[in-house]
């Protein structure tokens, strides 16, 4: 296994929409909004698939709100999440 992209407490941000693959519970929505893409979040725990031991897997909890109260973790992929604010033009 290689090493992980984030570590726990790492600030990080959505790269892009993430919805609810059907597996979050408290989205009525199957395909519901669970953080817009530029959601800060943090890394609370990380680890693999369990099918492909080379795919990482992260825990976020993102600020739900504007109260900035963390929601439930969620599982992201590497891909999902940045380091980088976006940065309003």
């Amino acid at each position: 296994m290689a090493s992980v992209q984030y570590d726990i407490g790492d600030l990080v941000f959505a790269a892009e929409d993430i919805l609810n693959d059907g597996g979050m519970p408290g989205i009525d929505d199957a395909e519901g909004l669970i953080a817009p893409a530029g959601a800060r979040g943090v890394v609370v725990h990380y680890g693999y698939a369990e099918l492909d031991d080379s795919r990482e897997i992260y825990l976020v909890r993102f600020e739900s709100g504007p109260d900035g109260l963390l929601g439930n973790p969620v599982g992201c992929l590497p891909e999902e999440l940045t380091q980088q604010a976006a940065v309003d033009a």
